[in-house]
């Protein structure tokens, strides 16, 4: 059963009669249009909630500074309503980084299955800090539920979820990642993102200085002066090996450092911040909004790396990013090895927002299928959005039928 944006702002309080006057300038005013019969929508209750084992094989092994992932051992959530009308999710763990497991996230999703089961969707809000308190932990999981949520919204206002959210553009720049090679292999891959379109690079560091200056001088004389380069340490570095490593890296243009030390070292975050040149974005530092708020006061970051997979989902990322903006910071979305339809869901975030001015949205180049219907397009590094209503983004119904479901 699909319902129209009409429904939707009647449903969110703004009644038939004052709707129908908005939009037509009032019965009284118009008395040759016959009144408007809006169709009222009692609730949106969440009938069944499914779980799958959502397996995604990588093209390579994707390597960091501090973990490797053969594998994406992610989790495909879809919430089912009384209105006929599906959200999807997906959580897409990464143990290192987030600290939660597919096993763990498919044990904490029967727990939260529970939970929303019988639940009007369109009280969004409640559903996910309810969530959110019931489950400290497992960010992965909450935002397969969160985006699910997000998507029945977007549906039932007839609007994709980046003009739902704040409409600020639809389309934007995205980097393609390289992860950890030797530096003669890192140059080869930025000349082949070059060469799809690329304008901009994020390649990863923090091994040693030696290696990293190495590796990123290679990837600069190989791309030319004209190709942005961001680089990730993912807290490899010390502080003192942090300052003098950028120190090198100085030269070769550098855009942004993510992360160069301990997520848990805020004040060894400030010290590279101000001993350096090249701006820092902080990122495993940064889940939750308190997170933020934490980084803003101790003046530890240039940016904001916000990931729906550290955040718990949209929500929870929006608040972020409004925390950002309040503060006069910038900020990333940034993605962990997801299909379309998660990476999707965080362009839609990106899009919604003007101050988010940096997308790392590209994990779907890794995958050797990505199973998705629909979702962003990737075209020479631009991301453009879908304008289907919710995500627009749903895995293709025969690759479904082949998925081991948890429950």
């Amino acid at each position: 059963m699909n319902h129209t944006r009409r429904d939707f702002f009647s449903v969110m309080g703004l009644g038939a009669l004052s709707l129908k006057n908005f939009l037509v300038g009032g019965e009284e005013n118009n008395p040759s249009r016959a009144p408007l019969k809006l169709p009222k929508i009692a609730n949106v209750k969440i009938t069944d909630v499914d779980a799958y084992y959502y397996d995604l094989a990588l093209l390579e092994p994707f390597k960091i500074s501090i973990a490797e992932m053969k594998d994406a051992l992610n989790v495909l959530v879809c919430l089912q309503t009384n209105q006929g009308i599906v959200g999807w999710g997906e959580a897409a763990p990464f143990p290192a980084l987030t600290g939660d497991t597919q096993a763990t996230s498919i044990a904490a999703a029967k727990d939260i299955a529970e939970l929303v089961t019988g639940q009007d969707a369109l009280n969004y809000g409640k559903i996910i800090n309810a969530i959110h308190s019931f489950i400290p932990h497992n960010p992965c999981i909450k935002a397969a539920f969160d985006m699910a949520l997000f998507d029945i919204l977007g549906k039932v206002a007839d609007l994709p979820l980046y003009k739902l959210l704040g409409g600020a553009k639809n389309s934007f720049e995205t980097d393609l990642t390289i992860s950890l090679h030797t530096p003669e292999e890192t140059a080869i891959r930025g000349l082949e993102a070059v060469k799809k379109g690329f304008k901009t690079i994020k390649a990863k560091v923090g091994v040693s200085m030696e290696s990293d200056v190495a590796r990123i001088k290679a990837l600069r004389e190989a791309v030319g002066p004209e190709i942005s380069i961001r680089i990730d340490a993912n807290q490899g570095w010390s502080v003192p090996e942090a300052i003098k490593t950028l120190d090198r890296l100085t030269e070769y243009d550098i855009q942004l450092i993510e992360q160069p030390v301990s997520a848990s070292d805020l004040a060894g975050l400030k010290q590279v911040r101000n001993s350096v040149k090249i701006p820092v974005m902080a990122d495993e530092a940064l889940f939750s909004p308190a997170d933020a708020l934490q980084i803003i006061k101790s003046e530890a970051a240039d940016y904001l790396n916000i990931k729906l997979m550290k955040a718990g989902g949209i929500l929870p990322s929006l608040k972020i990013a409004h925390l950002g903006e309040a503060a006069g910071l910038r900020c990333m979305v940034g993605c962990m090895n997801e299909s379309n339809l998660s990476i999707t869901a965080g362009a839609h975030l990106h899009a919604s927002q003007s101050h988010i001015i940096f997308a790392d949205l590209d994990t779907s180049f890794f995958l050797k299928v990505d199973p998705v219907i629909g979702g962003i397009k990737i075209n020479n590094g631009i991301v453009t959005l879908p304008e289907q209503a919710g995500i627009g983004a749903e895995v293709d119904p025969i690759w479904l039928k082949k998925l081991k479901k948890a429950f």
